[in-house]
């Protein structure tokens, strides 16, 4: 009779798989992630509004939204100016990045040039 067992301990990870300690995304980060995808801006403030963090980051996430929807509506209504906009489109992009980057690293940093319009914001 084989006495053995064959079942991992509860407490190892299977193998081939390492689990590192800070691979688990909070819900304030992902909330603060998604309040810079553009409309995605409802669903960090529908979920999470209360939390002071992710309340900074919706902020300024609708005043980065509202930009990209002007844009949009701009190059619309003014194609001879696609250069331009396509370039402003690109400034959107990276100011998306940023914002991004402070979510994941934990700051509260202002945006440049539009971070001082999220006061404008009533939440």
């Amino acid at each position: 009779m084989d006495t053995q067992n064959n079942t991992p301990p509860a407490n190892t990870a299977p193998s081939g798989h390492n689990p590192s300690p800070n691979a688990k995304v909070d819900d304030k980060t992902l909330m603060g992630i998604f309040s810079y995808l553009g409309p995605l801006v409802i669903v960090s403030y529908l979920v999470a509004k209360e939390n002071p963090f992710v309340r900074f980051h919706i902020r300024q996430g609708a005043v980065l939204f509202v930009i990209e929807v002007a844009l949009w509506i701009l190059g619309m209504i003014l194609p001879p100016l696609w250069m331009i906009i396509k370039l402003l489109n690109i400034a959107a992009l990276i100011y998306v990045i940023l914002g991004v980057v402070n979510v994941v690293r934990g700051l509260e940093k202002k945006l440049p040039l539009i971070g001082d319009y999220s006061r404008f914001i009533p939440l």
